[in-house]
């Protein structure tokens, strides 16, 4: 069985949720507290090409932090890209990555899309 990894926050009630329904149906996990364990720029644009979104959409813009660093919706995704690999904090969760394939899990449920 292949190794799902998931980058989670165990303060964030999605990410709990989705970690326990992975953990429910069995499945082997590697967990990534990015919040601990940033992820680089290079690893955030990879996710980006597997979810196939824009960087915004892989963001929390209600975050307090996005406003104070100046950022827009409609900023580039390189300058977005640059500031969740900064402040991971911007980073939507939680997000399951498996056999190249990603999802965020908001709902929860959306992680099992990918497996």
């Amino acid at each position: 069985m292949d190794v799902i990894e998931i980058w989670h926050n165990p303060r964030c009630s999605k990410s709990r949720a989705a970690l326990a329904l992975l953990e429910a149906r069995g499945h082997k996990m590697r967990i990534r507290r990015y919040l601990e364990d940033p992820p680089s720029a290079e690893e955030l644009r990879q996710v980006q090409g597997a979810l196939g979104l824009r960087a915004i959409d892989m963001m929390r813009p209600g975050e307090a932090l996005f406003t104070e660093l100046g950022l827009i919706r409609d900023a580039d995704d390189t300058r977005l890209i640059e500031a969740m690999a900064t402040h991971p904090k911007l980073i939507e969760r939680p997000i399951v990555l498996w056999k190249g394939r990603a999802a965020i899990g908001r709902p929860p449920e959306r992680v099992l899309d990918i497996l």
